[in-house]
Parts: structure tokens; C-alpha cells; sequence
């Protein structure tokens, strides 16, 4: 198994993505944290996993509180004896609409709770993998600098500045042996409502694909669980594409 005896934190473990990122890891080994604010959700996300034989614990975890993210990894630390792997998919705020319209106050609150909650969870994370000499963060989105898309508001700019700190992040914990790295999305259409609403979008991601197939919650899983992988490394600052060729390197 590619995570035995690994720990994995994931934030937003209820969601689709955190949730498809969890079952990947503990079907691979790993003992899985799922931390949220919907007990619920991260609950139907926990009993998947027993059922398929895997270890799964919840907490409701605000990661937007300092106090609580803090003591949440440090619980998780005494209780398994190490973090080896901390995923941050918490769901982005998107506000869709051109730049010029965008109410300031609104904009600027919403790259605040991005700027906040990834550095939050990734400080705690990092504090116990700098004494371990090992681990990996990993982040979810991706950034497009070949970008023309308008009306995206404050997503590109969000990702773009991710990207930014998994960057420094990554110069700054490398010389402890432990790895910082980000999936890249195109979209993943399972992780959409089933409305009509979406089906033009859905449509849309996989027509942008040069493989004419969008990700699916399956691949997101099965690469995050690679890049968590000592077969991944020798990888670090740098984004996985997994767009299927929407998004060309």
C-alpha cells in the first residue's frame, strides 16, 4: 500500500473533492482525519471509508480559526503519532463576475479567507513535519497564467496567489525534507450539482479537454495519493495538471 502508517489531515473531508482524496488515502493504508464545519457530511464521508475496510476519524474544525486548527493537528498528533500528509480543499467563495464590478469589500473578504485558512492549516501542519523531517502538503486548484477568461472575479486571482505561497512554502520547508505541491484543475464535473443549471458547464470542461474527458473524482484521488507517495519524491513546488489538456503546460 502506497500510505501505510501514513496520517492525512484533510480539510473540507465532507466535500466532493476532500471526500474523494480521503478514500483514495485510506484505501492505500493511510489513517484519515477529516475535518470540517458539517459534522454530516464529513460522517457519510467517515462511514464510506469503514465500510471499505479503511480508518477514519471527524472533527468539526473551523479552518478559518487559528486556536481551533492549532489544537486540532496537535490532537491529531499525539493521537497517531505523527502528520504525514495535510490537504487543505476547503471550498472556495467564488464571485463571478468582471473585475470592474466587484464590490471591493466583498473581493478583499474573500482572498482574506483564502490567505487565512491556507496559512493557518499549513502552519500547523508544518511545525510537526519540520520535527519529523518529513511530509506533505498538498493544495487544490491550480493556477493558469495563459488565463483569458474574464468574468472569473476573485478565482484566478485566489488560485494565483496559492500558488504564490505553495511556492515559498516550498523553498522554506524543503531543507526539512518535506514536499509542498498543488493539483491543477480544469473542473471537475462529478463534483457539480446535478442540475441543468450545470449541464452546459459540465459539457463545456470536457469539450476544452484535448482528451475529451474531464478529470474525475477517481483521478483526483488516485493522483493525490501518488504526489502523498514517497514514489512521488522527488516532487515538490510545482502543480500536477490533471486537466486532461484543457490547460496546456
Amino acid at each position: 500500500m502506497l500510505l501505510e502508517n501514513k496520517t492525512a489531515i484533510i480539510y473540507g473531508g465532507g466535500g466532493t473533492i476532500g471526500g474523494a482524496m480521503a478514500r483514495a488515502f485510506a484505501a492505500e493504508g493511510a489513517r484519515v482525519f477529516l475535518a470540517g464545519r458539517t459534522p454530516a457530511t464529513l460522517d457519510t464521508v467517515a462511514e464510506q471509508i469503514r465500510e471499505a475496510g479503511g480508518l477514519a476519524e471527524t472533527a468539526r474544525v473551523d479552518a478559518l480559526d487559528e486556536d481551533a486548527v492549532n489544537n486540532y493537528v496537535d490532537s491529531v498528533a499525539a493521537t497517531a503519532g505523527s502528520v504525514d500528509i495535510s490537504v487543505n480543499s476547503v471550498s472556495m467563495e467564488g464571485l463571478f463576475r468582471p473585475m470592474i464590478e466587484m464590490p471591493v469589500a466583498e473581493y478583499a473578504a474573500s482572498l482574506e479567507k483564502m490567505a487565512r485558512t491556507y496559512t493557518l492549516t499549513t502552519q500547523a501542519a508544518a511545525r510537526h513535519m519540520i520535527k519529523q523531517s518529513s511530509g506533505v502538503i498538498l493544495h487544490f486548484g491550480g493556477s493558469d497564467a495563459t488565463n483569458h477568461m474574464p468574468g472569473l472575479g476573485n478565482v484566478q486571482v485566489g488560485f494565483d496567489m496559492i500558488e504564490a505561497m505553495r511556492r515559498q512554502w516550498a523553498c522554506e520547508l524543503g531543507p526539512h525534507s518535506v514536499r509542498v505541491l498543488s493539483i491543477k484543475t480544469g473542473g471537475i464535473p462529478e463534483s457539480f450539482p446535478d442540475i441543468p443549471e450545470t449541464a452546459q458547464v459540465k459539457q463545456q470542461i470536457v469539450d476544452n479537454t484535448l482528451l475529451k474527458r474531464a478529470a474525475t473524482l477517481a483521478d483526483v484521488g488516485h493522483v493525490a495519493t501518488f504526489l502523498a507517495s514517497d514514489r512521488a519524491a522527488a516532487l515538490t513546488s510545482t502543480q500536477v495538471n490533471i486537466t486532461a489538456g484543457a490547460l496546456v503546460d
